[in-house]
């Protein structure tokens, strides 16, 4: 992988662990509010899911191979 691929993969790895806190953090606050919105807790907790698969897929690009 080129040094300018592995940047970039960095970067977004940075940008989608950010949203990924601030997800859970509005899910945190969400929860807590008496009224919250059932609909929206949920979508919210898939986004975050679909963002740890993601945050996963991108760390093991990052990881180099292991010669046996």
């Amino acid at each position: 992988m080129l040094p300018d691929e592995i940047e970039q993969l960095r970067h977004k790895l940075r940008d989608l662990t950010l949203e990924h806190q601030d997800l859970d953090d509005a899910i945190s606050h969400l929860s807590h509010d008496l009224g919250f919105d059932q609909i929206k807790l949920r979508r919210l907790k898939k986004r975050k899911l679909l963002l740890k698969d993601q945050i996963d897929i991108l760390r093991s690009k990052l990881i180099p191979d292991i010669e046996a």
